[in-house]
Order: structure tokens, then sequence, then C-alpha cells
């Protein structure tokens, strides 16, 4: 299920993109045929200079004349022209001689005048009527633009709507598509029911639901669930994006608002779908001045057009957020968005039904178990499923294979979660001894801690930003955090930290742990500050509100607090991360041989997965043949990540760059 997997079709108002632009094309007709016309009187001006002869020299001229083979001349101020006694013209320019004249009727020549000759009566007349054309021809195109009108790419057709309606005669999506998300599914699916069969729900005084609104993180799937209403409903579907309502001009959103509801009625009953709502949808007035802005011109028309005095029957709004917070809330009452349908997490049959869709264009290997792979992977949305069984395609392409076996799907998973494999980044011996000791740190910690969750892979090879990482996987979904948890994970994220100090003493403790230092003060400002967990301070929040944010003014009233509370909120946190600290000091003292031995064995293999870290931990042998044999361990019954499908903590060592 991917929230990016958007198709658009052709539609009222979509143009081809493909075709030549109109502006364009009346300007190349204006164009050609001026050039036409100078063409024309380009020939003709040069057939007429041609009609008077060639140009010889006065004095070949004169010569011509006292040989007798002038037959006839015109003379004029600035050009002499005439015959031979061949028939040939020609033409000469005169110098001052007061003798030509008598010279010629010697000669016999046979002498007439000629008036003055201007420049060509074609050439006068395209000079003086070219800006007249000019100006024809602009008129014409502005009147042929105004009188287009209609699509977006008419001059005038700003105003218009870009709603496209979708058509689908291929890779047409319905609700057999859409798995993981039932109750989502089951909301939309009454909608659809009542565009099919209105009489049905009429009956008891039911009347058509007029907006439903879609909630969920990025990747749940808002936009597949819109597509297989389109293809479930049979109905006219429109859809449009937020952002394509506001532009620079005050009003020009509001004008495409109703002209998206005149298509919808000449097309009701039909189902309109507006995606990232909240980009037209923000609350008014959380800007500067009076927020008579463009934004909320689109929104106040938006919000007429859906429910005020004129009925749009049969028109039924869908629109999709990821931010239902920053919403207006004269948006989300009822007779507008009737419907907020929440599309959550999958959980984990949620994500077996999603990776059986997407595994169905894949050839897979008898050794594929989607169940399994959906225990390792709960938090991940449908289009994070997507992208892992085509990470898992692709490394089996590059290999070679025919099928995609489940060791790819464990190789895409650790690269989905912790990052591409930078084998080609050279570390010193000292640098890998250091990280190798870091990532024991954590992982002998995280042993150790009852309430931490179970070790799934702890390496030394960089990944992504990090140069080591230890990876914890929950036992199943979780939804919400314990105490004990809390502090076990404070204690796993210092882990790594006091290991160095321990091994190489004080004044060689890297920045490697800058990330799990982050980690572990942020969580102790929540533990303090919203969820009351320090009995100094209170069960009372002193958290920063989350609202809206434009240009620095906040529309949420900011937490007031005195210094001494502002002093004892920093004083119990401080004094619940150096507890995480003492924990892990306490554990790693306690067990030191088994940070020796787990921090040699990844020096050695490099990868460890959970089963031999248990192993190492007890003592036992790991049972690997030879150094740096691959293994690749299928997740046990019950093994997870978190939702935000990293490790409980950032417990990896970063590379210097990102410290």
């Amino acid at each position: 299920m991917n929230d990016n997997d958007k198709q658009s079709g052709n539609g009222d108002g979509g143009g081809n993109p493909g075709g030549p632009n109109p502006w364009m094309k009346s300007l190349l007709i204006w164009v050609g045929i001026l050039l036409a016309l100078a063409v024309v009187v380009t020939m003709f001006d040069g057939r007429t200079s041609g009609a008077q002869g060639n140009t010889v020299a006065y004095s070949t001229f004169l010569d011509k004349v006292d040989e007798g083979t002038v037959k006839t001349v015109n003379v004029s101020r600035d050009m002499i022209t005439g015959t031979f006694s061949s028939g040939d013209k020609f033409r000469t320019y005169p110098v001052q001689d007061s003798g030509l004249i008598e010279r010629l009727r010697k000669a016999g020549v046979e002498v007439a005048g000629k008036p003055e000759e201007g420049p060509s009566i074609w050439m006068v007349l395209l000079y003086q009527s070219l800006p007249f054309l000019l100006f024809l021809g602009i008129a014409f195109f502005v009147v042929r633009q105004m009188q287009k009108g209609g699509g977006a790419g008419g001059a005038m057709g700003f105003g218009k709507s870009r709603a496209k309606m979708l058509t689908e005669k291929h890779g047409k999506v319905t609700f057999d598509d859409v798995a993981g998300i039932d109750e989502a599914r089951a909301e939309l699916t009454e909608i659809v029911e009542f565009l099919k069969d209105p009489t049905k729900f009429a009956r008891l005084g039911g009347k058509i639901p007029k907006g439903a609104l879609l909630v969920g993180s990025p990747g749940t799937g808002k936009t597949l669930l819109a597509r297989a209403i389109a293809g479930e409903a049979g109905v006219p579907f429109f859809t449009i994006s937020g952002s394509d309502f506001v532009e620079m001009f005050v009003g020009v959103g509001a004008s495409r608002v109703r002209d998206m509801f005149e298509q919808a009625k000449k097309s009701a009953p039909c189902i309109v779908f507006i995606d990232e709502i909240d980009a037209v949808g923000r609350h008014r007035g959380a800007g500067l001045g009076n927020g008579n802005d463009e934004r909320e011109q689109t929104l106040n028309q938006l919000l007429v057009e859906m429910d005020g005095f004129e009925a749009n029957e049969g028109i039924i709004i869908v629109a999709a957020t990821n931010r239902p917070d920053v919403l207006d809330p004269a948006l989300l009452r009822p007779g507008r968005f009737d419907r907020q349908v929440v599309v959550p997490r999958p959980d984990i049959d949620g994500r077996v039904k999603i990776l059986e869709v997407h595994m169905k264009k894949v050839p897979l290997a008898p050794d594929v178990d989607a169940r399994v792979i959906a225990r390792g992977t709960p938090g991940f949305s449908g289009a994070d499923l997507a992208n892992l069984v085509n990470e898992a395609a692709l490394m089996a392409a590059r290999k070679g294979k025919r099928l995609v076996a489940s060791a790819e799907f464990e190789e895409a998973k650790d690269k989905v979660m912790m990052g591409a494999e930078r084998r080609s980044m050279v570390m010193t011996d000292d640098e890998k001894r250091m990280t190798a000791y870091h990532e024991a740190g954590h992982a002998v910690v995280a042993m150790h801690e009852p309430a931490s969750d179970p070790i799934h892979k702890a390496t030394i090879i960089p990944r992504g930003r990090a140069l080591g990482m230890v990876m914890r996987l929950p036992e199943r979904d979780s939804y919400s955090y314990h105490r004990d948890k809390m502090y076990a994970n404070l204690a796993v994220a210092m882990g790594g930290r006091v290991a160095e100090e321990i091994i190489f003493g004080y004044d060689k403790v890297s920045s490697g742990a800058s990330g799990d230092i982050q980690y572990a003060t942020g969580l102790a400002r929540d533990m303090v500050t919203k969820w009351g967990m320090s009995d100094k301070v209170g069960p009372v929040e002193y958290a920063q509100p989350e609202g809206e944010s434009f240009l620095g003014y906040s529309s949420s009233q900011p937490v007031r607090m005195s210094n001494s509370t502002a002093q004892l909120i920093d004083d119990e946190i401080k004094g619940i991360v150096e507890g995480g600290l003492s924990r892990a000091k306490q554990v790693l003292s306690d067990h030191i041989d088994q940070l020796h031995s787990l921090a040699g064995a990844l020096l050695e293999y490099e990868t460890l997965n959970g089963e031999e870290i248990k192993r190492l931990i007890a003592g036992e042998d790991i049972g690997r043949s030879e150094p740096g044999a691959k293994t690749v361990v299928v997740p046990s019954a019950g093994t997870s990540i978190p939702k935000t499908k990293r490790p409980s903590g950032p417990f990896g060592s970063p590379s210097p760059a990102g410290a």
C-alpha cells in the first residue's frame, strides 16, 4: 500500500502535455505571414532593380558613347540609364560633367530626361503598415485566447479548476488491492454503496455524507484508498491537490474552487478527491495582520461550497492529510467532513496481507514466509513494505537469481532499517576496535536489562551514517512505553560510551555516542515534561505545545513556568540520564569478561545475530565454521522493531562527520 502510488487520468481541463503551445502556435503564424510579405516585397523590388540593367563605370559609358554603341540615354540627377545598340540595358552614376549632353548629341545618342525616383511603393506600404499589423495581430491573439477560456492552458484560464477526471482503463485499483486497514476500508465501502444504491439508506431518512477525511501517517495508503473508491464506485471521480488551488494572485484559488464544484455538479453523483488538503485548509488567522490572504479566501470558498446556501447534492468530497491538527475547525464540523477515517499503520495481520499483495508480482522461493517477515517489521507502513519487497527483488536480480529468497528479504530489511553497508569505507584497526567495544557495550547492557527488547543483530560494518549498530526488536507490536522499559533504554543508550571509558580510559572517549546522548536526553525530557514520571516535578505537563507556527508565531499558548521550575526540570533530566549511565557502568563492570568476548567476536565476524550473542554471553561456541561466514537467521516468533523502523534508540556509532 503506497501512499505515493498516485495516477492521474485524462480529464477536462487537463490539456495535452505533448501538444504544441497555443500561444506559440499563434505567434508563429503571424511571424510567418510577416516574413512572407517581406520576401514578396524584396523579390518585387529586386525584379525592378534588375529591369534597369547592369551597372557600368562612367568612364566605360563615355567610351561607349565615343564608339557609337550607345543608342538611348535617360538622364536623372542620381542615375543615367539607357540601352546599347545591341539592345542590352545599362546604368551608371553621373559625375560633374557639363559637356555630357553636347557629347551625346554629337554621337547621335537619343537623350531623354527622367524624374527622380523615391523608395519602392511596396516598401513604403510595408514600413507604414508594419506597426498596424503587429497591433492587429496582438489584439487578435488576446481575443482568441479569451474566447478559448476554459482549460488551464488558456491565457485567461488561470482561474479555472485543475481537477482531472480519473479514468483508469489499465491498472484499475479496487478494494481487493487494499489490505491491512479493514476498518478504514469498511467506512469507505459504505460511501460506495450509497452512491450505487442511495434508496437503500434514504428509506430510513439517511443522507449521503458530504465529505470524508482520510487521516494517517505518510505511506499508510490514503491515496490508494481514494483510487479504490474510484474503481469501485463506477461514478465520475475528480482528483486535485490542495496546492493546485493556491496561486500568487488573490482570488484565483476561490475561483478554482467554484469552477471545480461547477464541473462536479454537471457530473453528479460524483466524488472529488483533494490530496494534501492541509495546503489550503489550515487554521485561519494564524498569520500576521488580518489574514485576508489568498489561502484563507480559498478556504472560505471551499467551506461555502461544501455546506452553504446552495445544495451540492450528489457530490462527495474525499480529502487526505497527515496533519489533521493544523486544519481549520470549520472544515471538520459535521455537514462538511462528516467522517474522519483514520488510516493507521497496520498490525501484524495487516502487514501479512499487505506483503501478500505485493509479493504476487515477485517470484518467491519456497522458504519465504510473509508472516515471518511481518513479525520483524512492526511499525512499517504500506509504502515501507512495498519498498521492502522491491529492495529484495532488486538484490536477487543483482545476484542473478531467478527467485527471491528469504535471504534477500533479510538483507533488504537490514538495508531499510539500518541503511546500506559502506564496505568501501576504510577504518583503521583502532577505529574498528573502538567501534567493536562501543557496540558490545550496548549489547551486553541490553542482555542484562530484563525490560529491554531482545537483540536482533549487532554489526561493526558501517551503515548509513553509523560506523556500527546494535538492532533490538520488540517481541510484539507496542503502543505505549512503561517506566521500567524507559530506564532500560536509557541504560542501553549509555552502554556504548561507558564501554569506551572502561576499556580505553577517560581521555579516549570518542564522539561516537552523540546520537545516544541525544536519544537519552530526549527520552528523559519527555519523561519529565510530558509523562509525569518525575516525583519532584510531578504529573504536570511542561512540554512546549506542538501547534501550528507561522513566521515564528505559534497559534498555541507557550508553557509558562518560573525559573525555579525550569531549573528543577533541567536537574531532573540530568539526573535521569546520569542514572542510566550509572546502571550501564554497574552492568559492564560486573560482566567485563562478556564485554571482551563480544567485542572480540565482532572484530572477527563483523556481524552477529541475536542467537549468536546469547551463546557468547552464556560462554558457548557460536557455531560458525569460519571467520566472516555469512549466516542468515530468520527472526524467531514475536521479533519486531519499533514503529519508527529503527532500534530502540540510536545505539550505533555515528561517523565523525555526523558526530
